[in-house]
Parts: structure tokens; sequence; C-alpha cells
């Protein structure tokens, strides 16, 4: 790239870059959902297969986002962020050549490690040539993006299922991928004050969220009182404790615990995970509730998701704005607050078994998840220092992804305990209990959000609690 080329030039192209990226990134949250029932048929899957296919990409997501922005920070975000790019388009053809469901699994685990690095860089690329007090929109558009790649997942996913096969939900990526790499060739290239890497850190969290996943997903068929799920649970469990030691020790922490000093930070990243927690454990089972339940295809139930999951691109933008004139806690908890009354109202009418009464809390449920996006980004962000901007992104974004593995497989459990696919009476019954779970975790996060304190801009932009002593902002990003 020509060193003299005009910074709005190359602002340009990473704004393409980081939201095409994102995009992308954002179908596959949802692409799969809609194709679960018939890969359950055509591979015979069980429904901790079905579990995995979705946790294998969110696992590896969440771990792995810590390090991914650390080692943007480190070498350079364009050109990790171009490798990754690379990862998540080849990991995306292998899983659109799978025929076989362990095989599925794994290229689902690539996948959510190129994703992994992909999704926090494109906001530090974002935050690199955008003015602090314009990134509450830039965030809101980022949002509208997510919003839109959530909405068409579950679309794209039954449409191509039944054009085709569930195989090609994953090619979609590949020609996404390949155009944007001559992109990222004009995208300026930018590091980050922090950029340390923690090679112990990422084996004992790696570690430790396997083992306390694994039981889940496993606990209705081996038992739950059973020696290898408690087993999973309990090393599961040390492992993470030792892993929040070793933060506290470590000269290279992937997650500097000081970040947590600030409680405007902490009690943001408690939001921050009861909101996926929630939400999507609920879409895991909606989506193959209208097929399984009320006899949808694929396509057609992608589409009566719409509702829901189109919302997000109407009302990110929106947030992002309100985020920058009257500050983000109050939309976050009108957020979660709507997102708990849609989850809540869809698990009570589920036994009705009539589509027309689901569209109300499915729009309540999408406009929330919109409000939401925007300002939580921009609350972890406020409380960071500027030299850790790219460890607070990968925070924030990984702990979102814990969020919605424990949601899928709390959900399935529940499923299991509660019900199952033997008949639609035992299906709706697992997902009403579900659904409440989810509604009780997502009206707390609105509860907790109450204390989120107010931010007060510190230089360059950046926020810090009203009620606590400022940390020293240092470099920016």
């Amino acid at each position: 790239m020509d060193k003299n080329q005009p910074a709005t030039h190359s602002t340009a192209w990473t704004w393409t870059a980081a939201l095409v990226a994102v995009f992308m990134v954002a179908i596959d949250t949802l692409v799969v959902t809609t194709t679960l029932p018939v890969i359950r048929t055509e591979l015979g899957a069980t429904l901790e297969d079905l579990e995995w296919i979705v946790n294998a990409y969110t696992l590896t997501f969440a771990v792995f986002l810590l390090t991914g922005a650390a080692l943007g920070d480190r070498f350079g975000r364009r050109k990790v962020f171009t490798i990754a790019l690379v990862v998540f388009t080849l990991a995306s053809g292998l899983a659109g050549l799978a025929e076989d469901i362990n095989y599925l699994i794994a290229a689902r685990a690539v996948q959510g490690l190129g994703a992994a690095v992909i999704l926090p860089l494109t906001l530090t690329l974002l935050a690199s040539v955008v003015p602090a007090r314009q990134r509450g929109h830039a965030f809101g558009l980022w949002g509208a993006m997510v919003g839109l790649g959530i909405a068409l997942g579950p679309v794209i996913g039954g449409a191509v299922t039944e054009a085709w096969s569930w195989q090609w939900i994953f090619w979609v990526n590949v020609p996404i991928g390949l155009l944007l790499l001559p992109v990222m060739a004009r995208v300026r290239e930018s590091r980050g004050g922090y950029g340390k890497l923690d090679p112990l850190g990422v084996v004992l969290i790696t570690a430790g969220m396997l083992g306390i996943v694994s039981s889940l997903v496993r606990g209705n068929s081996a038992g739950w009182g059973s020696a290898s799920v408690l087993a999973g649970f309990i090393v599961g469990g040390l492992l993470v404790l030792v892993f929040v030691f070793w933060q506290s020790r470590a000269q290279t922490p992937m997650v500097p615990l000081r970040l947590f000093r600030s409680r405007g930070f902490s009690l943001t990243m408690v939001a921050t995970i009861l909101m996926p927690f929630g939400v999507f454990g609920a879409v895991f089972l909606g989506t193959q509730f209208l097929q399984s339940v009320l006899g949808y295809s694929p396509l057609e139930a992608g589409l009566r998701t719409l509702p829901w999951t189109a919302m997000p691109m109407i009302a990110a933008p929106i947030s992002g704005i309100l985020t920058d004139k009257i500050g983000g806690k109050p939309l976050v908890i009108l957020g979660l607050t709507m997102q708990a009354i849609g989850v809540g109202w869809i698990g009570a009418v589920a036994d009705d078994l009539t589509y027309s009464k689901l569209v109300v809390p499915f729009v309540i449920t999408g406009l929330g998840l919109g409000i939401f996006l925007a300002p939580i980004g921009r609350l972890a962000f406020g409380f960071a220092p500027a030299e850790l901007e790219g460890v607070a992104s990968g925070v924030s974004n990984a702990i979102r992804q814990t969020g919605t593995v424990l949601g899928v497989s709390v959900g399935g459990a529940i499923l299991g305990v509660h019900g199952g696919y033997e008949s639609t009476a035992t299906f709706v019954e697992g997902l009403q209990n579900a659904h409440l779970v989810a509604a009780i975790a997502l009206g707390a996060g609105a509860v907790i959000a109450l204390f989120i304190p107010h931010l007060r801009t510190q230089g360059h932009g950046h926020a810090v609690d009203d009620e606590e002593e400022s940390v020293p902002a240092g470099a920016a990003a």
C-alpha cells in the first residue's frame, strides 16, 4: 500500500473491510440454525451433536477472541486480520464439504478460530480511523451489520438448504472472503498499545470452558450425577479459577484484571454475558420449533424469523445515534428489558402452536437486541483505558460468545430434561422451560445494568466512572 495514500481513502477501505467482514461473521452465528433439523435427519445427529455444531464455532470464537485482539495489537491489525480472513474462508469451504458429523464439528471449530480474530479487529480497525466523539454512530452501523447478518442468516440457511443442500450454506462465505482480500491490501496498518500474548492463559481457559460446556451438553445422555459429567464441571471450574489466578500473576495476561477495577466495566460485562445467554439459547430452540413442531420448511422457517432477526437492522443505527446523545446505560437497560419480555412471551404462547401469536414478541425481542448492541460496545470501550481498547474489545466479545455457548448448552440441557424430540408436547414443554430461564436471565441483566455508573469524558473521548478514580488512559490505540 502507498504510504502517501490519503487518510480519507484508507478510511473508506477500512470501513468497507470492517463492515463486510463483521457481516460475514454474523451470518454464521445463525445460518446453521434453520438447517439443524435437516442435519439431524440426514446425518443421524443427536441433540448433543446439534449443540456441538453451534458450540464448536462459538466456543473457539469465545476463547480465541482475546488472543486475536492481542495479536492484532502486536503484529498489526491489517496483517492479522488478513490471515484470519484466509483461515475463516478455508474453514467455510471445508464445512461445505462435510459428509460426517464429526468432520462438520471440526470445521466449525476452525471457522470459529478465524472469526475470533476477525470480530474484535473490525472494532479496533474502525476505532483507529473514527474520532472518539463519533464512535457511537460508528458502532451503531457496526451493530446494524451484525443485525443484518443475524437477520439474513436463517433466511440464507433455509433458502440454500432447500435449493441445494445444507452443505452449501457454508460456501456463501467463500466468495465474500475472496473479495475482501484485495480490499484489505488498501487498509492502513495500525497497532495498539497492548499486544501481549499469554499462551498458558489460552490453554487454561480453553480447557476449563471445554470441560464445563462438555458436561452441559452430555448431562442428559450420560446422567447429571455421572462421574464423567461431575468431573467435567469440577475440573473445568477449577481451571477457570486457575486462569483467573494466573491473570493476576502473569506478566502478559490475556485479560488484564485492572480492567475490572472499574465497576462500570465489570457490570457491563455481566450484562454482556446475560444477553446472549438468554437470546441465543432461545433462538437455538425456536428455529427448530418452527420446523419440527409447526411444520415449516427451512426457508419458510427462516422467513418467519425475520420479525425477530431483522429488527436489529432498524434499531441498532438509531441506538448508536442515541448513545452519543444520552449515553449507553439507559439503552442497555431498555434493550435487556424488551428482550426479557419478548422471550418470556414467546415461551408463554408456544403451546398455542400458532405462528401469528409469535410475531409481536419476535418484534419486541429483535428491537431489544438492536437497541442493546451499540451502547454495550460503547460502554466497554468507554470504561477501558485507551491503551487497552483492543483487549477490552476482545474481552467484551469473548464474554458475549461465552454467553452464547452457555445459552445453547443450558437450553439444550433443559430441553433434554423437560422434553425432547419424541413428540410435539415434549418439545414444547422443554422449550417453554428453557424460555422461562432465558427470560429470567435477561431480566436479571436489566436490573444489574441499573447499577452501571454514568460516564464522563476524559481526554481523547474516553470515559471513566463518575463514582471512581480515573485510570490513566495512556496512548491512544
